[in-house]
This record gives C-alpha cells, sequence and structure tokens, in this order.
C-alpha cells in the first residue's frame, strides 16, 4: 500500500517530485487561464491573481508547475480559504504569518498532467511580478536566469530547499533593479 503525501518525509517527496526543466510550453499561459474562473469563485475578494514564475516567461524553460499568486485585502483572513480551496483540490504545503501556500497536481504516483503552486498573500507581498515582469523586460537577464536554474536543477534534482535557496540571490537582485524602475506599478 502506497503512502499518503502527508505520510512521506520531505526526502521522500523531493524524489517522488524531482526538479526537472522543460522548454517554455504555449499552454502553459492556458492552464493559467483555465484556473483563473476556478480561484476567482473561490475567491471573490482577491484584488489581483497573476500567473507568476518562469512559466510566465514565454523564452526560457521552467519546472511546468504553474505558479499563481493571489493578492487579498489586508482585512481578510488568509485562512478563511484554506477549507474552500482544499476542496478544489489543492493541498496547504505551508502557511505563515501573511502567506500560505498551496500545491495542485501532487499525487502519490507523482505529478498529475496539471500542477499548479498558489501563493496567497496580501496586496503588497508581490515581489513575484516585479521579478517576472524584469525577465520580460530583459531577455538577456532571463536567459542568464534558465542558465543558472539548469545548473542548479541538475545539482539539487532531488532537494527543492536548496534549489531554491541557490537561486535566491539572483532573484533578489533582479526584484530590486524591478523596484526601481517601475516603483508604483504595484502598489
Amino acid at each position: 500500500m502506497k503512502k499518503r503525501l502527508t505520510e512521506m518525509t520531505l526526502e521522500e517527496l523531493w524524489r517522488l517530485f524531482p526538479i526537472f526543466l522543460t522548454p517554455h510550453q504555449p499552454c502553459w499561459k492556458d492552464l493559467y487561464a483555465e484556473e483563473l474562473p476556478l480561484l476567482r469563485k473561490i475567491l471573490p475578494n482577491a484584488e489581483r491573481i497573476s500567473h507568476i514564475g518562469s512559466t510566465a516567461v514565454e523564452f526560457i524553460s521552467a519546472k511546468p508547475i504553474i505558479d499563481i499568486l493571489a493578492e487579498l485585502p489586508s482585512d481578510c483572513n488568509l485562512s478563511d480559504y484554506k477549507k474552500p480551496l482544499e476542496s478544489a483540490g489543492y493541498i496547504c504545503m505551508s502557511e505563515s504569518r501573511g502567506r500560505i501556500s498551496f500545491n495542485k497536481g501532487y499525487t502519490e504516483d507523482g505529478f498529475a498532467e496539471k500542477v499548479f503552486h498558489l501563493h496567497l498573500r496580501y496586496r503588497g507581498d508581490n515581489d513575484e511580478l516585479y521579478f517576472r515582469d524584469f525577465l520580460i523586460e530583459h531577455p538577456d537577464v532571463a536567459k542568464e536566469y534558465e542558465s543558472l536554474k539548469m545548473l542548479l536543477a541538475k545539482r539539487y534534482k532531488y532537494n527543492r530547499d536548496e534549489y531554491t535557496r541557490a537561486k535566491s540571490d539572483f532573484v533578489l537582485s533582479c526584484t530590486n533593479k524591478a523596484k526601481l524602475l517601475y516603483p508604483d506599478r504595484y502598489l
């Protein structure tokens, strides 16, 4: 009998869900667009729902996981959305003050055909939008990022935390530059 995802160790999960990159797929924007009405229904107070991450950058390779950022008003309780999102197939992966992360498309047999990461935040907690825009508007930097990710995906195939940590300086640098370039874009 297979273990449930909630019974697996972090190492078992990393083995089941390794890091791998694929060339950009035009269907990624369609997958986001297909998921958007469901999220709007579950999160009617969302002030902005955005496609983020490398799948939103049309000319670089990415993990085939659609990252979505949903920004909600600061006067709401993010935890109120956990049950409705879980009823729609999302799994709560982490929760901290002002942030909840969900995954959808993770099964005991590995990745499903459609995989999503939903980042639930308060409005203004949106650095990913600046980073995304910076990569789109600076293709040379996006290609540098892609090269870094390719290297790290080989090195940390079974360690998502280290893969993410090793990209963080690059991401922070680009995000800071973007905020200087577009200071009022996502207030």
